[in-house]
């Protein structure tokens, strides 16, 4: 079958790989339409790996699909041949203490599908567990329905974040994940949403996702214009998309004293020089993010709703042009959000 590998760092070929086997009991194949490219996606092309794990060349990318099943298993019951889907990336064991606890996302045994540990979906099909896939509804093109995964890591976030009504919110970094970050605060009640991002053009889309001011942080002082409008308070929630050392700092200093700081971003360094003084000092509570835990029916009932929109995505581009896609985000041409592949 079809699909495009990563070869080298910033090097993506089209190569043939192996046909997806026949599903086993309680599994699905899944013909693959459509995959949001993801910023952690643009780690493994542009670095070489995320953190302290490396790239395995070749490596298949890809974790935000959408397609259609058209085989299943023995004992499958979720789905049949002909449904439209969404796969969940993370394969769980489903009897770990984490798993049984139902924070699947931080299953032991987990396998992350576009990872070295399992190809990912820039393929033509796919064969997973069935509580792997949802049903995606009949309005949805199969370009919509690959913002499930990223505002699926979204709902996690404020299950884990205490959001009230009123508060205010900083975003530190305007892509796809920021950008869904000020749509979610919005609809969640917040005064204010800050966002800064480095590229003008991001800035407009995160306004048309709900964002109230946007900061260009090349050319304006992040802290200085917050605690303006904050009139030297700092936000109560701080949301970094963006997880530089910069950006980092910056969150802590414009939290409120008591406030909160998020990190949902992949730091590209290994070693970050954090001032975590500054965290002590205003005791901000920070919280880390790892995945999205089976969020994809709450994000699906938001986007289906009109509630959140995919305005997000800018560019729709045929599989064979996927290293186009990933060369047009990472030097940010063309006023570029989100990319999605289409099959």
């Amino acid at each position: 079958m079809r699909s495009i590998q990563m070869v080298a760092p910033r090097t993506l070929e089209e190569r043939e790989m192996p046909q997806a086997p026949d599903p086993g009991p309680g599994e699905v194949t899944v013909r693959i339409h459509a995959v949001g490219i993801c910023g952690s996606d643009m780690h493994w092309y542009l670095e070489g790996g995320i953190g302290h794990f490396k790239a395995a060349y070749p490596q298949v990318l890809g974790h935000e699909p959408a397609g259609e099943v058209v085989a299943v298993g023995r004992g499958v019951t979720r789905v049949k041949p002909g449904d439209r889907v969404v796969v969940e990336p993370s394969i769980t064991c489903g009897h770990c203490e984490f798993c049984i606890e139902g924070r699947h996302n931080n299953c032991i045994q987990s396998q992350f599908l576009g990872s070295p540990q399992m190809p990912g979906l820039f393929r033509e099909y796919a064969t997973v567990p069935q509580y792997n896939v949802d049903p995606i509804p009949a309005s949805f093109s199969y370009s919509k329905a690959t913002v499930t995964e990223p505002l699926a890591v979204i709902v996690h976030v404020l299950q884990l974040v205490e959001m009230r009504l009123g508060d205010s919110v900083a975003i530190m970094g305007g892509g796809s994940i920021g950008m869904l970050c000020a749509a979610v605060a919005k609809l969640r009640g917040a005064s204010t949403v800050f966002v800064v991002d480095k590229v003008p053009h991001r800035l407009e889309l995160a306004r048309a996702m709900g964002a109230d001011i946007g900061i260009h942080s090349p050319t304006e002082n992040v802290r200085e214009k917050i605690l303006d409008h904050t009139r030297g308070r700092g936000v109560d929630v701080v949301f970094d998309a963006a997880a530089a050392v910069e950006t980092i700092n910056n969150g802590l200093a414009v939290a409120r004293m008591g406030g909160q700081f998020t990190l949902i971003g992949i730091p590209s360094e290994h070693d970050l020089q954090i001032d975590l003084h500054t965290a002590m000092n205003k005791e901000i509570r920070i919280q880390t993010i790892r995945r999205s835990n089976h969020n994809c029916h709450a994000a699906m009932d938001l986007l289906e709703s009109g509630r959140i929109s995919d305005a997000l995505v800018t560019h729709r581009l045929p599989l064979e042009a996927t290293p186009r896609a990933f060369e047009l985000l990472a030097h940010y041409e063309d006023g570029v959000g989100k990319v999605v592949i289409e099959f």
